[in-house]
């Protein structure tokens, strides 16, 4: 099977499967975006998902991002990219220059930096707030106990409108209990949006709330770009 035809039939069943997950919540299933993982993906696996009529992707870095769509901007006016792996401040005008979303907000250090590269370019990236629900030393985000300060300095100091909130956890914990504290702590703190799950959790994630997934492998298939 080519890239085109296994792409395109990964991508429906993934849509089927978030469509099923998402009746028993009482929500629609366009309420729900697919965010294709395109990090380390050929060009021609890129190719073939935006043939499949995909148009939501996340990368991880904004470098290989920038390599990946910078040429397929025009093509494709339609084309949402996020940054989904953590942000340095001193790659935060580029990041604004090319990312739709950004979802990995988590120091004040590059609220600043976003902040001024937003009122330079006179663009602004929707933002999520990146909380790290299972408080890993070795992860970025916000402590969920630390999460209302940090958005009330984001919106009061900064003038951010926080869209979502994010998250990524332990992989040796059920995330079902995580994808669960994140959603509280959305209600609680007047957030719209969750970002959570991934190719082997998003059916749970789905359950739980989230208004959109990032699914890398189950997506494209196992990367062939190391």
């Amino acid at each position: 099977m080519s890239d085109t035809s296994a792409i395109s039939a990964n991508r429906q069943a993934l849509l089927d499967t978030i469509a099923a997950a998402a009746r028993p919540t009482g929500r629609k299933p366009g309420d729900i975006t697919l965010v294709a993982v395109s990090k380390r993906q050929s060009d021609d696996r890129l190719d073939a998902a935006l043939a499949a009529g995909q148009r939501v992707f996340g990368e991880n870095r904004v470098q290989e991002a920038q390599a990946h769509w910078s040429g397929r901007r025009a093509d494709y006016p339609d084309l949402e990219l996020r940054l989904i792996g953590p942000l340095q401040s001193n790659k935060a005008d580029d990041a604004v220059a090319l990312f739709d979303v950004i979802e990995t907000l988590d120091r004040d250090k590059l609220a600043a930096a976003l902040r001024k590269a937003m009122d330079a370019q006179g663009r602004t990236p929707r933002l999520y707030v990146q909380v790290n629900t299972g408080e890993e030393a070795q992860k970025a985000g916000v402590a969920p106990a630390e999460l209302p300060d940090f958005l009330a300095r984001m919106r009061q100091d900064y003038g951010f409108e926080i869209e979502g909130l994010m998250c990524i956890p332990p992989v040796e914990e059920p995330a079902g209990l995580h994808f669960a504290l994140l959603d509280t702590l959305a209600r609680e703190n007047g957030v719209e949006k969750l970002s959570m799950g991934m190719s082997g959790d998003f059916e749970t994630a789905v359950a739980l709330g989230a208004t959109s997934v990032r699914v890398g492998t189950a997506f494209f298939g196992e990367r062939e770009v190391s």
